[in-house]
This record gives C-alpha cells, sequence and structure tokens, in this order.
C-alpha cells in the first residue's frame, strides 16, 4: 500500500491570531502546514506552540508586500514539501485614524499588506495550486470588507478590496478546479485587536465598549474563524465558490 501524502496549506500571518489557530485545526485535519511570517522569533514560538514534528510544519520568514519575496517563499516551500494544495491569507495589518490625519506611510503599509500581499500570494501558487487535486484559496477578509466602519477608511478600503478580489479571482480560477473564497470576521480576540486598545493592563471597560455592538453579545475567537477557513478549505465545501461568509456574531445583520 502507497503512503498518503498530505495535503499542504501556506498561511499567511501564520505565526498568531486567526493564522496560528487555523494552523492548529489543519495540522489535525491531517494537513502539513507551512506558516509565513516577518519575525523569526514570532516563527519559532508558533512552531513550538503547534507541537508539530518537522516534517509537518515549517516557518518561511518573509514580508508578502514584496513580490520578488513571495515569489521566494513559495519556492521555499515546494522545496520542503514539493506541492501546495490551499492557501490561507490571513497576513494583515490594521490602522484607526480619520481621514484627515491619515499619513502615507501607513495608508501604503495597509495597502501593501491587505491587498498586494494577499494579490501576490494568490499569483505565485496558482501554479502549484492548479496541480492539486483539489485547491484552494481563503482569503481574510473583515466586515470592514462588507460594511463601512467607523474611523477606519483605509482599512475598510483594503479589505473590501479583499472581498471583490475574491469574487473574481474565484470566476478566473474556477475553470481550474481552485475555488476561492473569503471569510468575514468581526472582531476577533487576537493581538492585532488588541493592539487597538490604549496602552493599559486592563482591557475590561474597552472590552465592554468593542462587545455592546455585538448581537450575539461578545466578539469571536480565532478557533471560530479557524473551523469557517478549515471547511471552506476543504472537500465539504466543494460546491462553495466566490463567497464572502461572515463570522462576525451579527454584527453585519443590522
Amino acid at each position: 500500500m502507497s503512503k498518503e501524502i498530505k495535503k499542504v496549506v501556506v498561511i499567511t500571518g501564520g505565526t498568531s491570531g486567526i493564522g496560528l489557530a487555523s494552523a492548529k485545526l489543519f495540522l489535525e485535519q491531517g494537513y502539513r502546514v507551512a506558516l509565513i511570517g516577518r519575525t523569526l522569533e514570532k516563527g519559532q514560538t508558533a512552531l513550538a506552540d503547534l507541537k508539530a514534528a518537522k516534517e509537518l510544519a515549517v516557518f518561511v520568514q518573509g514580508d508578502i508586500a514584496k513580490v520578488s519575496e513571495c515569489k521566494g517563499m513559495v519556492k521555499q516551500i515546494i522545496n520542503q514539501f514539493g506541492q501546495i494544495d490551499v492557501l490561507v491569507n490571513s497576513a494583515g495589518s490594521y490602522v484607526e485614524k480619520a481621514i484627515v490625519d491619515m499619513e502615507e506611510a501607513d495608508y501604503t503599509n495597509i495597502m501593501d499588506v491587505n491587498v498586494k500581499g494577499t494579490y501576490f500570494m494568490c499569483q505565485q501558487t496558482i501554479e502549484y495550486l492548479r496541480k492539486s487535486t483539489d485547491g484552494a484559496i481563503v482569503n481574510v477578509s473583515s466586515d470592514a470588507g462588507i460594511n463601512g466602519n467607523f474611523l477606519c477608511s483605509a482599512y475598510c478600503a483594503s479589505k473590501g478590496a479583499v472581498t471583490v478580489f475574491s469574487k473574481a479571482l474565484a470566476l478566473e480560477l474556477a475553470p481550474y478546479h481552485i475555488r476561492v473564497n473569503c471569510v468575514c470576521p468581526g472582531d476577533i480576540d487576537t493581538p492585532l485587536t488588541r493592539a487597538q486598545f490604549n496602552n493599559q493592563e486592563d482591557h475590561t471597560e474597552e472590552l465592554r465598549e468593542m462587545t455592546s455592538v455585538y448581537p450575539i453579545g461578545r466578539i469571536g475567537r480565532p478557533e471560530e474563524v479557524a473551523e469557517v477557513i478549515c471547511f471552506l478549505a476543504s472537500s465539504k465545501a466543494s460546491f462553495v465558490v466566490g463567497a464572502a461568509w461572515g463570522v462576525d456574531g451579527g454584527v453585519t445583520a443590522y
């Protein structure tokens, strides 16, 4: 009997938050995992957290905002695993500012990470996804990619781009049997979300204010988004193409 070849998932922003939670779930489901991130220390910590054998999980350091590095990281993963079956674009950048206070550097960073990085990671992996028996891309957008949010117009613009890009790419890649979808989380308890809070040890009041707008009465957990990502990447979602799945506790239902 030939040994089963495990599928390979590439996860940008895989060292924390939604990306890391997804990595854990993919490993549980029998995938091999390649985490992409900018910081070596965070990558090593994430691998230790995964507690996976070296042949099952690797960290690849690089900046998805640079096309040359997207290309290089994909080559590293192919050299390591020989295939790519799923791409999860989870890396994200967030700045909360009024448009009159927005600086070009902040705008550029948001667009480079959220839009450019997502776009070119898709571009660089398509060659390998086409060779998979069940290729899939899951982009992480946001509820801000569906509805406008107060004081984060640049972030909304970037995530709106990810949502519509995902739909357009789904049409383009469907003939090659590559399914493209995106998830649109609301506020999730991740380092990116907590970075929005003031520099205080006790975030109780800020969490209470954030939670107050959610019909379900709380913000989300990374694992809850990871479950949807893993479903969309799996054969169970074989007829789901071009969808923007809200994982937002009902906040966009108003």
